[in-house]
């Protein structure tokens, strides 16, 4: 794929929203200690945010349905940028938590009306490659963003970190407005109607995937850290390290996922849960080894990566008469994918056994998604296929707008 300015601007707007979903985790201490708040208490930073994202994915998505594309993501990162510079002038911590709340509702509809222009700005046969390269940004966020905002945090204060990541948004505007073509407005179908694409089996089943292997990937990610430490005996430094690593697997394993969907959507899903759950599965052996444990730490993290572009696409061509909505609301799957991981793992851990039941348990939701994937076959058919150069399913190319220049 040939160098793509627009596509760059979308990824540049998905780094500093993945920046600033993931900061508040580094800068809770900071920032419960500068507020007299328990850090359960600034945990609502977090748990804000999420249920934010699920919340405003389909509301934004259908209020800007008769605006034009571009501008609807134009206008995101105005909030966006609104909400992280409320966050850094916060006077209270209720404040800072309504601001938060603020910064979330840009998100899904951000990364569900980013994945439709993506896909409109390359060859149909490249674009699952372009929704993985917007979402490069998130995982550059999380080896990047992150570790920097949390540096800002400790060492110049919470308020300059969010009045940094405000600033990003504010680059983004202007490299979004430079970058994207015109894309005239379609008329949207009735909201009704593009509800009702939503309840379809074939869709359900796309939002399904996206929820278990979400779910299957935070059973572990949640708890990484004491897993690491019972494990292996890793000390905090190692953990830092680790995390960094399995960043880098997340960037390596969302190129590949994008590349390998344009081949075959299906196929991909499959290898990537199958892998994904294998290796949760066989972790608790790998923990018996410090090299063979970070290996098979990096593996996974390149596995759980891998599903996201693809089910994405999936959604998306499942969902073709509204594209829109699918795509936003697979964003507030995917949060309620982590949900129900943190969920699953905590139930585990309450329940006494050892940490090394957390991997086993994801291995079992993953092994949920991929079944999900497997039975859905013989409806879905060619709906979940890419890569032979047709229009797949009969609606995905007849989604995505043709971008005009000014």
């Amino acid at each position: 794929m040939k160098f793509n300015f627009p596509l760059l601007a979308l990824t540049v707007g998905a780094f500093g929203i993945g920046t600033t979903e993931f900061a508040p985790m580094g800068l809770l201490p900071v920032v419960a200690a500068h507020f007299h708040v328990a850090i359960p208490t600034a945990g609502l930073l977090i748990s804000s945010y999420a249920l934010g994202v699920m919340g405003g994915a389909p509301l934004m998505t259908i209020g800007a349905r008769h605006l034009p594309r571009h501008g609807v993501l134009i206008g995101l990162m105005a909030i966006f940028t609104l909400g992280n510079l409320l966050s850094a002038l916060a006077p209270d911590f209720a404040v800072l938590v309504a601001s938060r709340v603020v910064t979330s509702l840009a998100h899904g509809a951000f990364f569900g009306v980013g994945s439709i222009v993506a896909a409109a700005l390359v060859a149909p046969d490249r674009r699952a490659s372009a929704v993985a390269t917007m979402f490069m940004g998130l995982t550059l966020a999380a080896i990047v963003g992150s570790p920097l905002s949390t540096w800002i945090g400790q060492v110049v204060g919470w308020r300059q970190a969010f009045a940094a990541i405000a600033l990003l948004g504010l680059v983004a505007m202007v490299a979004l407005w430079r970058a994207l073509p015109q894309m005239p407005a379609e008329t949207p179908a009735e909201i009704r109607s593009e509800f009702g694409v939503l309840v379809r089996p074939q869709v359900l089943r796309a939002l399904l995937t996206t929820v278990l292997g979400a779910g299957a990937m935070f059973t572990l990610l949640t708890y990484i850290a004491p897993v690491l430490q019972q494990g292996i005996g890793a000390s905090p430094g190692m953990v830092t390290a680790i995390l960094v690593l399995i960043g880098v697997g997340f960037t390596i394993g969302n190129g590949l996922g994008g590349r390998f969907a344009d081949r075959s959507l299906r196929g991909t899903l499959l290898c990537a849960l199958g892998l994904l759950g294998g290796l949760m599965l066989l972790l608790p052996l790998a923990m018996t080894h410090v090299l063979t444990a970070v290996v098979a730490i990096f593996l996974w993290g390149m596995a759980a990566f891998a599903i996201v572009s693809p089910v994405q696409m999936q959604v998306m061509t499942t969902a073709s008469e509204a594209p829109n909505l699918a795509a936003s609301v697979n964003i507030g799957a995917f949060n309620l994918g982590n949900a129900l991981g943190a969920l699953v793992g905590g139930v585990v851990i309450g329940a006494g056994m050892d940490y090394a039941w957390v991997s086993v348990a994801g291995a079992v939701v993953a092994l949920g998604g991929f079944l999900v994937v497997l039975l859905g076959r013989q409806e879905a058919g060619r709906s979940i296929t890419a890569g032979d150069g047709t229009d797949t399913g009969g609606g995905a190319g007849r989604a995505l707008p043709e971008p005009t220049r000014a």
